[in-house]
Protein backbone atom coordinates (compact mmCIF):
# COMPACT_ATOMS: atom_id res chain seq x y z
CA UNK A 1 0.00 0.00 0.00
CA UNK A 2 1.44 3.36 -1.27
CA UNK A 3 1.17 5.81 1.14
CA UNK A 4 -0.08 9.58 0.58
CA UNK A 5 -1.31 12.52 2.56
CA UNK A 6 -4.12 15.15 1.74
CA UNK A 7 -3.19 18.42 1.17
CA UNK A 8 -5.51 21.70 0.64
CA UNK A 9 -9.02 21.34 2.69
CA UNK A 10 -8.23 23.49 5.55
CA UNK A 11 -9.09 27.57 6.01
CA UNK A 12 -6.25 30.34 5.59
CA UNK A 13 -5.74 33.56 3.05
CA UNK A 14 -4.61 32.92 -0.38
CA UNK A 15 -0.92 33.86 -0.27
CA UNK A 16 -0.06 31.96 2.70
CA UNK A 17 -2.20 28.44 1.37
CA UNK A 18 -0.59 27.97 -1.42
CA UNK A 19 3.07 28.36 0.32
CA UNK A 20 1.68 26.15 2.38
CA UNK A 21 0.93 23.68 -0.22
CA UNK A 22 3.81 23.90 -1.92
CA UNK A 23 5.78 23.31 2.00
CA UNK A 24 3.13 19.90 2.24
CA UNK A 25 4.28 18.63 -0.95
CA UNK A 26 7.91 19.45 -0.39
CA UNK A 27 7.96 17.63 3.09
CA UNK A 28 5.94 14.42 1.67
CA UNK A 29 8.44 13.90 -0.80
CA UNK A 30 11.36 14.25 1.60
CA UNK A 31 9.71 12.35 4.72
CA UNK A 32 9.63 9.51 2.05
CA UNK A 33 5.97 9.30 0.88
CA UNK A 34 4.69 8.37 -2.56
CA UNK A 35 1.57 10.70 -3.20
CA UNK A 36 0.06 13.93 -2.30
CA UNK A 37 -3.40 14.05 -2.90
CA UNK A 38 -5.39 17.93 -3.43
CA UNK A 39 -9.33 17.46 -3.11
CA UNK A 40 -11.41 20.08 -5.35
CA UNK A 41 -13.79 21.29 -2.49
CA UNK A 42 -15.74 24.16 -3.13
CA UNK A 43 -14.88 26.74 -1.34
CA UNK A 44 -11.00 26.59 -2.31
CA UNK A 45 -7.86 26.80 -4.61
CA UNK A 46 -8.38 25.28 -7.92
CA UNK A 47 -6.55 21.56 -7.63
CA UNK A 48 -4.86 21.12 -10.73
CA UNK A 49 -3.59 24.95 -10.36
CA UNK A 50 -2.59 23.27 -6.90
CA UNK A 51 -0.87 20.32 -8.88
CA UNK A 52 1.39 22.51 -10.99
CA UNK A 53 2.73 24.64 -8.55
CA UNK A 54 3.61 21.46 -6.04
CA UNK A 55 4.96 19.64 -9.31
CA UNK A 56 7.38 22.63 -9.63
CA UNK A 57 8.67 22.05 -6.02
CA UNK A 58 9.24 18.69 -5.86
CA UNK A 59 10.59 15.67 -8.37
CA UNK A 60 9.90 13.04 -7.33
CA UNK A 61 6.02 12.78 -5.53
CA UNK A 62 3.23 12.02 -7.65
CA UNK A 63 0.74 14.38 -6.99
CA UNK A 64 -3.06 13.80 -7.83
CA UNK A 65 -6.52 15.20 -7.85
CA UNK A 66 -9.19 13.83 -5.22
CA UNK A 67 -11.16 14.86 -6.93
CA UNK A 68 -12.06 17.17 -9.66
CA UNK A 69 -15.85 17.80 -10.02
CA UNK A 70 -16.81 16.94 -14.20
CA UNK A 71 -19.84 18.87 -14.30
CA UNK A 72 -17.49 21.80 -13.40
CA UNK A 73 -16.25 22.51 -17.02
CA UNK A 74 -16.44 21.06 -20.55
CA UNK A 75 -13.89 17.99 -20.60
CA UNK A 76 -11.78 19.70 -23.29
CA UNK A 77 -11.48 22.17 -20.76
CA UNK A 78 -10.02 19.88 -18.01
CA UNK A 79 -8.05 17.59 -21.08
CA UNK A 80 -6.49 21.06 -21.50
CA UNK A 81 -5.62 21.77 -17.54
CA UNK A 82 -4.59 18.14 -16.91
CA UNK A 83 -2.34 17.83 -19.42
CA UNK A 84 -0.64 21.44 -18.46
CA UNK A 85 -0.81 20.72 -15.12
CA UNK A 86 0.75 16.75 -16.19
CA UNK A 87 3.71 18.69 -18.13
CA UNK A 88 4.53 21.15 -14.92
CA UNK A 89 5.17 18.14 -12.42
CA UNK A 90 7.21 16.09 -15.16
CA UNK A 91 4.31 13.15 -15.84
CA UNK A 92 3.34 13.03 -11.71
CA UNK A 93 0.13 13.99 -12.15
CA UNK A 94 -2.97 11.59 -11.08
CA UNK A 95 -6.22 12.59 -12.51
CA UNK A 96 -9.07 12.24 -10.19
CA UNK A 97 -12.17 12.87 -11.32
CA UNK A 98 -15.98 12.21 -10.71
CA UNK A 99 -19.48 13.22 -11.18
CA UNK A 100 -19.76 15.12 -7.86
CA UNK A 101 -23.05 15.20 -5.66
CA UNK A 102 -25.92 17.09 -5.92
CA UNK A 103 -25.89 19.35 -3.25
CA UNK A 104 -22.93 20.69 -4.99
CA UNK A 105 -23.68 20.63 -9.05
CA UNK A 106 -27.23 21.33 -8.27
CA UNK A 107 -27.59 23.05 -5.26
CA UNK A 108 -24.12 25.22 -5.19
CA UNK A 109 -23.84 25.58 -9.21
CA UNK A 110 -27.37 25.55 -10.43
CA UNK A 111 -26.07 23.28 -12.69
CA UNK A 112 -28.56 19.73 -13.84
CA UNK A 113 -27.42 16.37 -11.82
CA UNK A 114 -28.71 13.64 -14.17
CA UNK A 115 -27.48 10.75 -15.26
CA UNK A 116 -24.58 11.14 -13.25
CA UNK A 117 -22.76 8.17 -14.17
CA UNK A 118 -23.70 8.06 -17.77
CA UNK A 119 -22.66 11.82 -18.16
CA UNK A 120 -19.02 10.13 -16.30
CA UNK A 121 -19.01 7.86 -19.39
CA UNK A 122 -19.65 10.25 -22.05
CA UNK A 123 -16.64 12.82 -20.53
CA UNK A 124 -14.53 9.68 -20.22
CA UNK A 125 -14.80 9.70 -24.10
CA UNK A 126 -13.55 12.90 -24.88
CA UNK A 127 -10.99 12.59 -22.21
CA UNK A 128 -9.71 9.66 -23.49
CA UNK A 129 -9.51 10.92 -26.97
CA UNK A 130 -7.69 14.33 -25.86
CA UNK A 131 -5.23 11.93 -23.56
CA UNK A 132 -4.13 10.35 -26.84
CA UNK A 133 -2.99 12.95 -28.51
CA UNK A 134 -1.56 15.76 -30.00
CA UNK A 135 -4.00 15.73 -32.34
CA UNK A 136 -7.96 16.41 -32.85
CA UNK A 137 -10.11 15.42 -30.49
CA UNK A 138 -13.01 14.48 -32.04
CA UNK A 139 -16.20 13.18 -30.34
CA UNK A 140 -19.53 12.50 -30.68
CA UNK A 141 -21.93 10.50 -28.14
CA UNK A 142 -25.16 11.50 -26.37
CA UNK A 143 -23.92 14.57 -24.16
CA UNK A 144 -21.13 15.58 -26.62
CA UNK A 145 -20.68 16.92 -29.84
CA UNK A 146 -16.49 17.62 -29.92
CA UNK A 147 -14.57 18.82 -33.14
CA UNK A 148 -11.76 20.06 -31.43
CA UNK A 149 -8.11 20.54 -32.72
CA UNK A 150 -5.35 20.09 -29.62
CA UNK A 151 -1.52 20.39 -29.80
CA UNK A 152 -0.89 19.01 -26.55
CA UNK A 153 -0.32 15.76 -25.49
CA UNK A 154 1.03 13.64 -22.27
CA UNK A 155 4.53 13.79 -21.47
CA UNK A 156 4.28 10.37 -20.15
CA UNK A 157 1.40 8.34 -18.67
CA UNK A 158 -1.51 9.90 -16.90
CA UNK A 159 -3.35 7.95 -15.00
CA UNK A 160 -7.37 8.57 -15.03
CA UNK A 161 -8.95 7.29 -11.50
CA UNK A 162 -13.01 8.08 -11.17
CA UNK A 163 -14.15 8.44 -8.25
CA UNK A 164 -16.79 6.00 -7.57
CA UNK A 165 -19.33 4.73 -5.02
CA UNK A 166 -22.17 2.41 -5.75
CA UNK A 167 -22.46 -0.50 -8.11
CA UNK A 168 -22.81 1.63 -11.20
CA UNK A 169 -19.85 3.93 -10.96
CA UNK A 170 -17.53 1.68 -10.04
CA UNK A 171 -18.35 -1.13 -12.91
CA UNK A 172 -17.77 2.25 -14.85
CA UNK A 173 -14.66 2.59 -12.89
CA UNK A 174 -13.49 -0.96 -13.60
CA UNK A 175 -14.48 -0.62 -17.24
CA UNK A 176 -12.79 2.98 -18.23
CA UNK A 177 -10.38 4.00 -15.51
CA UNK A 178 -6.93 3.12 -14.10
CA UNK A 179 -8.71 2.81 -10.64
CA UNK A 180 -10.58 4.86 -8.33
CA UNK A 181 -10.43 7.23 -5.02
CA UNK A 182 -12.49 6.95 -1.78
CA UNK A 183 -13.74 8.94 0.49
CA UNK A 184 -15.93 7.48 3.34
CA UNK A 185 -15.21 4.09 3.20
CA UNK A 186 -14.14 1.80 6.18
CA UNK A 187 -12.82 -1.41 5.80
CA UNK A 188 -15.61 -3.53 5.19
CA UNK A 189 -16.97 -1.35 2.68
CA UNK A 190 -13.57 -1.51 0.56
CA UNK A 191 -13.31 -4.84 0.69
CA UNK A 192 -16.61 -6.43 0.43
CA UNK A 193 -17.82 -4.17 -2.17
CA UNK A 194 -15.28 -1.65 -3.72
CA UNK A 195 -13.03 -4.00 -4.96
CA UNK A 196 -15.05 -7.02 -6.11
CA UNK A 197 -16.87 -5.04 -7.99
CA UNK A 198 -14.09 -2.74 -9.55
CA UNK A 199 -11.65 -5.50 -10.09
CA UNK A 200 -14.36 -7.52 -12.06
CA UNK A 201 -15.33 -5.05 -14.34
CA UNK A 202 -11.29 -4.56 -14.73
CA UNK A 203 -10.36 -8.01 -15.42
CA UNK A 204 -13.70 -8.44 -18.02
CA UNK A 205 -12.48 -5.38 -20.10
CA UNK A 206 -8.82 -6.84 -20.08
CA UNK A 207 -7.47 -3.79 -18.01
CA UNK A 208 -4.97 -3.91 -15.54
CA UNK A 209 -5.96 -4.58 -11.78
CA UNK A 210 -7.35 -0.76 -10.28
CA UNK A 211 -5.80 1.28 -8.18
CA UNK A 212 -8.03 1.79 -4.82
CA UNK A 213 -7.16 5.00 -3.46
CA UNK A 214 -8.91 5.64 0.39
CA UNK A 215 -9.35 9.02 1.80
CA UNK A 216 -8.55 8.12 5.75
CA UNK A 217 -8.02 10.92 8.59
CA UNK A 218 -5.27 9.95 11.38
CA UNK A 219 -4.27 11.41 14.76
CA UNK A 220 -1.73 9.75 16.82
CA UNK A 221 -2.93 10.57 20.38
CA UNK A 222 -3.17 8.66 23.16
CA UNK A 223 -5.54 6.36 23.79
CA UNK A 224 -7.76 8.13 26.25
CA UNK A 225 -7.62 10.84 23.26
CA UNK A 226 -9.20 8.54 20.71
CA UNK A 227 -13.04 9.63 21.39
CA UNK A 228 -11.52 12.93 21.12
CA UNK A 229 -10.21 12.45 17.87
CA UNK A 230 -12.98 11.09 16.63
CA UNK A 231 -15.45 14.00 17.56
CA UNK A 232 -13.23 16.08 16.30
CA UNK A 233 -13.19 13.90 12.92
CA UNK A 234 -17.03 13.94 13.04
CA UNK A 235 -17.25 17.51 13.42
CA UNK A 236 -14.61 19.36 11.48
CA UNK A 237 -14.75 16.35 7.97
CA UNK A 238 -18.60 14.93 9.05
CA UNK A 239 -20.83 18.26 6.42
CA UNK A 240 -20.10 15.56 3.37
CA UNK A 241 -22.56 13.13 5.31
CA UNK A 242 -25.56 14.59 4.22
CA UNK A 243 -24.69 13.60 0.52
CA UNK A 244 -27.13 10.45 -0.05
CA UNK A 245 -24.17 8.98 -2.18
CA UNK A 246 -22.17 8.87 1.13
CA UNK A 247 -24.95 7.61 3.13
CA UNK A 248 -25.12 4.68 0.65
CA UNK A 249 -21.59 4.02 0.75
CA UNK A 250 -21.15 4.42 4.76
CA UNK A 251 -24.27 1.49 4.34
CA UNK A 252 -21.84 -1.65 2.79
CA UNK A 253 -19.62 -0.71 5.54
CA UNK A 254 -19.52 -0.99 9.39
CA UNK A 255 -18.54 2.83 10.18
CA UNK A 256 -21.81 5.00 11.03
CA UNK A 257 -19.54 8.28 10.24
CA UNK A 258 -16.40 9.77 9.36
CA UNK A 259 -15.53 9.43 13.12
CA UNK A 260 -15.34 5.81 12.90
CA UNK A 261 -12.81 5.40 9.77
CA UNK A 262 -10.49 8.01 11.30
CA UNK A 263 -7.42 5.88 12.50
CA UNK A 264 -6.93 7.34 15.67
CA UNK A 265 -4.33 6.11 19.03
CA UNK A 266 -0.69 5.06 19.63
CA UNK A 267 1.00 4.07 16.64
CA UNK A 268 0.68 0.45 17.01
CA UNK A 269 -2.73 1.13 16.86
CA UNK A 270 -2.73 3.41 13.43
CA UNK A 271 -0.70 1.28 12.00
CA UNK A 272 -3.05 -2.13 12.75
CA UNK A 273 -5.84 0.03 11.47
CA UNK A 274 -4.35 0.94 8.08
CA UNK A 275 -2.69 -2.64 7.64
CA UNK A 276 -6.85 -3.42 7.94
CA UNK A 277 -7.32 -1.41 4.78
CA UNK A 278 -4.28 -2.77 3.05
CA UNK A 279 -5.57 -5.96 3.83
CA UNK A 280 -9.13 -5.00 2.44
CA UNK A 281 -7.38 -4.21 -0.95
CA UNK A 282 -6.70 -0.47 -0.66
CA UNK A 283 -3.30 0.16 -3.01
CA UNK A 284 -2.79 3.93 -2.31
CA UNK A 285 -3.74 5.55 1.43
CA UNK A 286 -4.59 9.56 1.12
CA UNK A 287 -4.26 10.35 5.06
CA UNK A 288 -6.07 13.28 6.12
CA UNK A 289 -3.89 14.16 8.94
CA UNK A 290 -6.73 15.48 11.89
CA UNK A 291 -4.96 17.23 15.01
CA UNK A 292 -6.45 17.47 18.26
CA UNK A 293 -5.80 20.04 21.09
CA UNK A 294 -6.80 23.21 22.55
CA UNK A 295 -5.15 26.35 20.43
CA UNK A 296 -3.22 26.68 17.69
CA UNK A 297 -0.12 25.98 19.56
CA UNK A 298 -1.43 22.46 20.00
CA UNK A 299 -3.60 21.71 17.15
CA UNK A 300 0.24 22.12 15.16
CA UNK A 301 2.14 19.85 17.86
CA UNK A 302 -0.29 17.41 17.25
CA UNK A 303 -0.03 17.53 13.18
CA UNK A 304 3.95 17.35 13.77
CA UNK A 305 3.76 14.25 15.81
CA UNK A 306 1.39 12.72 13.46
CA UNK A 307 3.75 13.63 10.11
CA UNK A 308 6.59 11.92 11.91
CA UNK A 309 4.99 8.88 12.72
CA UNK A 310 3.46 8.79 9.54
CA UNK A 311 6.54 9.03 7.36
CA UNK A 312 8.08 6.15 9.79
CA UNK A 313 4.87 3.78 8.86
CA UNK A 314 5.29 4.65 5.03
CA UNK A 315 8.53 2.48 4.23
CA UNK A 316 7.17 -0.15 6.61
CA UNK A 317 3.55 -0.20 4.60
CA UNK A 318 4.29 0.12 1.63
Amino acid sequence: MRIGVMSGPERGDSARKAKRMVDDARWAESAGLDTVWVPQVPTDFDALLAVALMGTATDRIEIGTAVVPLQAQHPIALARQALSAQAATGGRLALGVGPSHHWIVRDMLGLPYERPAGYTRDYLDVLDAAFAGPGPVEVENKTFTVHNPLGLGPVGPLPVLVAALGPVMLKLAGERADGTVLWMADEKAVGEHVVPRITAAAEAAGRPAPRIVAGVPVCLCRPSEVDAARERANRVLGEAEISPNYQRLLEYGAARDVGDICAAGDEAAIRARLRRFADAGVTDLSVRLLPIGEGRDELVASKERTKEMLAGLAAELR
